[in-house]
Parts: structure tokens; C-alpha cells; sequence
């Protein structure tokens, strides 16, 4: 074979990249391979159950708007860690909405209060450049004084209760009777495997509501928006590069006030999904219980990327309905998968010839092995915090292989290119 002429380097060959979404369908299929196996290794069924996903599904949705909401001012350049305070207006703005016109006017209500703290951290973060963590803060406390004067306000003399709306319209929900009773059959089978995946699906298919379709669908129209179309590729460069998105003519400014506007509209359809779903609450105070917060690590676990924030919303989602549906002993079950996947970890790790890696896995999965064996369940104190401490471990792990936009956070002036 011919040596390359002098001066010449042979091209690198780089292996094909495997595309996001076949990443997430291989994702899936393992996470649902780990569940079948603890499932089985430990009795617990409720780790696969119809009942686990469906209320998963739905703790999931708060979740998943909220790390829209932050993706999408993230990606304009403003950081917004006020996503609580936004989604704590949304829940009020859902039950007075609904209590005087019905679940869609409900809807909007939340949809407008969430904005309207979306743009008053625009105000605070773009117009008067305050650092953008204060005014986050600024904003999750205005959130809960505000609600907790207007329920004072208009549902005391309603309800009797300032900390509790009435009893408001719920979306109705719809299912696939057919085939929920097929997988229904094929899950009470205790089949290994079909009868795991049987249950998640009639979970996923069963007393779904609008606002549920409308949720998911958000995420591939997001990111059509923001990679495929020139209003998004302008958004997008106001997060990475403000001072050149100026000089080529982009109005940075209007764009950041979009980016932060549509994240509250989000953060308040987040807190309408507490609030208007068949299975949850009316309005309460303190209801949010730092969904927001999570929603905005899923956002950062799902890599600034709507994919990765759906995989994360649903972890996250998953983990809070798993202790609501099968409470300590579930979770110790969790404890027990997450032992299983770690090994499978190692294992990639040891061909790859990462040793700290495996070493580190090793000693995580050690950990949670002696937890699982020294235990017949967890503290009944802890399990309502699950969701938060897996938020906790997986932000851990995932903090390797974060690329937030550049200049995320990062102060602007109009001119600065000048």
C-alpha cells in the first residue's frame, strides 16, 4: 500500500455516533430490563405496575414543563433557578382560572401568572442586568408571598381555608379500553418480562388527560423550534454568543425576553398540572414541594437537550410515584435495580479500560447492596424525599459531561460589541 506524499496526514477515522434518540430508546430498554430484573429478584411488583407508571406519568408532568421552562430561557442566555416561584403561581393561577371558568380557562390562568414572573425576572436579569441567581431567588419568594395573599384574598371566603381553593374542574381523562384490558390480562400474568412491559404500557395508556398529550408533545415541537428554525438558531446564539448574535442584527434583548417568558408560561402549565389532573389536589400552599427545583436538574441532566430533560423528568417522576404507589419497601427494591445497573456499568467501564470508573462503581454499588441487605424497608420520614435524593446522586454522576450554553448567566449590555 502507498505511503501518504510528504506532508501529508492520513484522515482520522472516528467511529459513526450513535443518534440521540436511539440513545434514549437503548436507555429505555435497559432501564426496563434492570426494573424487570429487581422486580423479580426481590417480589416486588409494584416496580413495574400499571398503578407505578400512571402516577409516575403524572408526577412527571410538573417536571418535565419546568425543565421546558428552564431550557428554553437557558438557551437565551438567563439563567432561572425561579422556576418554583413561577409554577407556585401557576397552581393559584390554575385554581381560580378553573373555579370561575372551567379546566381550559384554568389553563390559561396558570399559563399567565407563570409568565408573569417570567417577566419580571426578565425585567430584573435583562433590562437592569441583576445577577441572575439573586433575582431567581427574589422571584421563587415573590411567588409564594403572592399566592399565599391571593388565596388569602379570594378562596378564604370560598373555602374557609386561606391555604386551600374550593373544589375545582378537573381535565377529563380518556384510555384505551381495548387494549388496556389486553395488557391488563398479559400483566396480572407475572409473565417475566411481557408481563413488566405490559404493565408500563397500560400505565402509559390509561386516565390520560389533555394536558398530559399537550406535555409531551411540547417536547419534540421545542426542539423543532430551537434547532430548526431560524427564530430558535437566533435564541440559541443570544445563549452562546449574545455580543455576535448583535453584530449579524439579532435584537438580543427581545430574544431574551421571549427565551424567559415562554419559560414562565411553562413553569405555570407545570403548576396547572398539579392542580387540574384527575388524581391530584386542589390548590394548596406549599403544594409544589420543590418540583421546580427538580425540573430544573432534569434540565441539567438531560444536558441543556429536550431528549435528555424527558428521560430526565421521567426518572425523576418515576422515583416519586414508585413511594407513593409501593411505598418503603419499593424504594428499597429501587435500591436493589440500581445495585444491577451499576453493575452493568462496571462491567462497560472494564472493557473500556476506565479503572477509576469501575473502581468508583464498584464501591457505589457496594454501598447500596449493604443498604438493601441490612433493611427491610427505609424510614417512612425518607421515602417522600426519594425523588429528591436521586436528584441529588444522578446530578452527581452526570456533572462530567455537562456543556451548558456559554453564556448562560453571563451579564450583557446592549453595544458591547461595539
Amino acid at each position: 500500500m502507498p505511503e501518504p506524499a510528504s506532508g501529508m496526514t492520513e484522515p482520522i477515522k472516528r467511529r459513526p455516533r450513535i443518534p440521540g434518540w436511539l440513545r434514549g430508546v437503548i436507555w429505555a430498554v435497559v432501564a426496563i430490563g434492570v426494573m424487570s430484573t429487581a422486580s423479580y429478584s426481590t417480589g416486588v411488583a409494584a416496580l413495574t405496575s400499571s398503578n407505578t407508571t400512571s402516577t409516575a406519568l403524572r408526577l412527571a408532568l410538573p417536571i418535565l414543563l419546568c425543565a421546558l421552562g428552564g431550557l428554553w430561557s437557558e438557551r437565551a442566555g438567563v439563567v432561572n433557578i425561579g422556576l418554583e416561584g413561577m409554577m407556585i403561581l401557576g397552581t393559584f393561577g390554575a385554581a381560580w382560572g378553573a373555579y370561575y371558568g372551567g379546566v381550559w380557562v384554568g389553563l390559561i390562568s396558570a399559563i399567565a401568572f407563570g409568565a408573569i414572573g417570567g417577566l419580571l425576572h426578565a425585567v430584573a436579569t435583562v433590562t437592569f442586568n441583576v445577577n441572575h441567581i439573586v433575582s431567581g431567588v427574589a422571584i421563587n419568594l415573590l411567588g409564594l408571598g403572592v399566592a399565599k395573599y391571593l388565596a388569602n384574598l379570594i378562596f378564604e371566603p370560598i373555602s374557609g381555608n386561606p391555604r386551600q381553593s374550593p373544589p375545582v374542574p378537573k381535565f377529563d381523562t380518556y384510555s384505551a379500553s381495548g387494549l388496556s384490558d389486553w395488557l391488563g390480562t398479559l400483566e396480572n400474568e407475572q409473565r417475566v418480562g411481557i408481563s413488566d412491559v405490559a404493565g408500563i404500557l397500560r400505565g402509559l395508556i390509561t386516565g390520560i388527560a389533555p394536558l398530559t398529550m399537550i406535555a409531551i408533545l411540547l417536547v419534540p415541537v421545542s426542539y423543532w423550534l430551537l434547532w430548526h428554525t431560524r427564530f430558535g438558531l437566533r435564541l440559541r446564539s443570544c445563549g452562546e454568543n449574545p455580543v455576535a448574535a448583535e453584530s449579524l442584527g439579532v435584537n438580543v434583548y427581545r430574544y431574551k425576553y421571549l427565551g424567559v417568558l415562554i419559560s414562565g408560561g411553562f413553569a405555570g402549565m407545570g403548576g396547572a398540572s398539579l392542580v387540574l389532573l384527575k388524581g391530584g389536589a386542589d390548590y394548596l400552599e406549599n403544594q409544589t414541594n420543590g418540583r421546580g427545583y427538580i425540573g430544573l436538574a432534569a434540565m441539567i441532566f438531560g444536558n441543556w437537550r429536550p431528549g435528555g430533560l424527558l428521560g430526565g423528568a421521567a426518572l425523576f417522576g418515576y422515583a416519586d410515584g414508585l413511594q407513593l404507589a409501593g411505598g418503603g419497601t419499593a424504594v428499597l427494591a429501587l435500591l436493589y435495580g440500581a445495585v444491577i445497573l451499576l453493575a452493568v456499568i462496571v462491567v462497560v467501564q472494564l472493557i473500556r479500560r476506565r479503572w477509576l470508573a469501575a473502581a468508583l462503581g464498584v464501591i457505589g454499588a457496594g454501598a447500596l447492596y449493604a443498604i438493601y441487605w441490612t433493611n427491610d424497608t427505609l424510614p417512612s420520614d425518607l421515602i417522600p424525599y426519594t425523588a429528591h435524593f436521586v436528584t441529588l446522586i444522578v446530578l452527581a454522576v452526570a456533572s462530567q459531561r455537562l456543556r451548558p450554553p456559554k453564556a448562560d448567566g453571563a451579564p450583557y449590555r446592549r453595544g458591547e460589541g461595539d
